[in-house]
């Protein structure tokens, strides 16, 4: 697909209309009017007592699939290509799926064994036949598959009720996985965390694919709960801060990278860019290295990306028909960040190491809506407020204040690897309480994205993610590439270790 341009900012009077169409209620209850869903989705026939009638059955609201990459921590590097690409054909099953799914709310409510017999079952079988070429993949390049991966075949459906929560679906089997409705709620909000998008009045899902009501809270409501570990003796308490813009000139794709290199919307959903100017699916590391970069320090070619923000304002973006935007359920103007912070911070307990060349990092899971919350990382406050952060709720911030996503990356490297084959165990996060890196693990500098959205009061936002997460604030997530020059990160970690503040 081409690129997609920067459209301009809603205007005065579109924002107002957003606002308005939020209602913050006594007791923390919130009543949304889920414009994302109202424009851009039709409601598969249902109209009048059908839909009435529909909506007071248990309905199905997403796939639940086992996340098979993370079954994957040792993959032989000979096998790694193909078995990527098998992952992401995964996905794209899933995806395809959940919009036959979507497009098909009415039947699944008549009939209690469609989703099972005409897209769980049939989904299963697609499964079953990737998850055996991942097996031989890793086989014949010496490796051994995991135990029990050809029981990663079956999917569930996650259902919801009028009375909010989510709840395995009675698809003939168990969901997988921790279920993200037991997670924490936050004070003075209603746990929905599975309902479908509201229509706009209190117990009327729509066939929206969210977001909802409930997954957005005040941020008043909300108690200080930040807690960071204090700096010992031999810490390294300097800053190194790199400005790269905020996408202003509009370079998005829905491809990614790290996950599914090679393959065009591996994502499923549409990210920003800053930094190298170079990186989708086919960008190798000489590729990266030989790019243009944003950043004023023409030294920095490290790749940032994260997933777009957009309204939920019923106006279309340039992608509505197109991979990784419409095609893919992610609806809404895209919004350029007020301002965007990289920061790479030090560590409490100890001096750092500088980062290998091509060291790759994801923090948080784009799937942690089925996945539940283990490998999530998601952190929304507001400006003023930033000691309160949220995990799976949106924030909505009082007059004046703006939306803010955090992203805190992964401090701690193995020493040997630039990545692996889940994209996770070649590095860690540092103890919370003490700061320390695990046993076995070098302190590196620690990458902290800060993006600042200025954008309506109320819940009229939402992140792109994979159609089955139905845009829940619990799945954000962020990627990096470093591809500073050796010379120049060396230099970023002296000045953390002197306890400096560089740019």
């Amino acid at each position: 697909m081409g690129r997609t341009s920067r459209k301009r900012r809603s205007s005065l009077a579109t924002r107002m209309t957003i606002a308005s169409a939020a209602l913050l209620l006594g007791g923390g209850g919130l009543v949304a009017v889920n414009v994302y869903a109202s424009a851009h989705e039709e409601t598969s026939g249902e109209s009048g007592q059908d839909a009435s009638s529909a909506a007071q059955q248990t309905q199905v609201a997403t796939i639940d699939c086992p996340d098979v990459g993370n079954a994957l921590p040792d993959v032989p590097d000979g096998a790694r290509g193909r078995v990527d690409g098998e992952l992401a054909t995964l996905d794209s099953q899933i995806t395809e799926a959940y919009q036959r799914l979507a497009s098909n709310r009415a039947a699944a409510a008549q009939d209690p064994n469609f989703v099972q017999n005409s897209i769980l079952g049939p989904l299963k079988d697609k499964r079953v036949a990737v998850l055996g070429r991942i097996g031989q993949d890793i086989g014949r390049a010496g490796g051994q598959p995991p135990d029990g991966l050809d029981g990663m075949a079956q999917c569930t459906g996650r259902s919801t009720g009028n009375s909010g929560g989510s709840s395995p679906a009675p698809s003939g089997s168990s969901a997988p996985g921790q279920n993200p409705s037991q997670q924490p709620e936050q004070p003075g909000q209603p746990g929905q965390s599975g309902q479908p998008g509201q229509s706009g009045q209190p117990g009327q899902p729509s066939t929206g694919n969210g977001p909802e009501a409930g997954d957005f809270v005040a941020i008043e409501s909300v108690q200080p709960n930040v807690n960071a570990a204090r700096n010992q003796r031999g810490a390294s308490r300097g800053t190194f801060t790199t400005a790269c813009g905020r996408n202003q000139n509009g370079k998005f794709n829905p491809d990614n990278v790290i996950v599914a290199p090679g393959v065009s919307n591996g994502a499923h959903h549409m990210h920003d860019y800053v930094g190298n100017q170079a990186t989708d699916a086919f960008s190798s590391d000489d590729d990266l290295a030989a790019g243009q970069t944003s950043c004023r320090n023409r030294g920095d070619k490290s790749t940032y990306y994260w997933p777009v923000l957009r309204l939920q304002n019923g106006k279309d973006e340039a992608d509505a028909g197109a991979d990784g935007g419409g095609k893919d359920q992610n609806v809404g103007e895209i919004q350029t960040p007020a301002s965007v912070t990289l920061k790479f911070d030090g560590n409490p307990t100890s001096k750092v190491v500088a980062m290998p060349r091509f060291l790759r990092i994801i923090t948080g899971d784009a799937k942690a809506f089925t996945n539940g919350d283990a490998n999530a990382n998601a952190s929304w406050s507001c400006t003023g407020f930033e000691n309160r952060q949220l995990k799976d709720k949106y924030p909505i911030c009082p007059d004046g204040s703006k939306v803010v996503r955090t992203f805190r990356f992964q401090s701690c490297w193995d020493g040997t690897n630039t990545d692996s084959a889940n994209h996770r165990t070649h590095v860690a996060f540092e103890d919370p309480r003490t700061g320390a890196c695990p046993q076995g693990f070098k302190a590196i500098p620690q990458l902290v994205q800060r993006i600042v959205y200025d954008v309506p009061p109320g819940p009229g936002f939402a992140v792109d993610s994979f159609p089955e997460q139905l845009h829940k604030p619990v799945t954000d997530h962020g990627d990096f590439i470093n591809v500073f020059d050796t010379r120049l990160m060396q230099r970023v970690a002296s000045c953390i270790n002197r306890g400096d503040r560089c740019t």
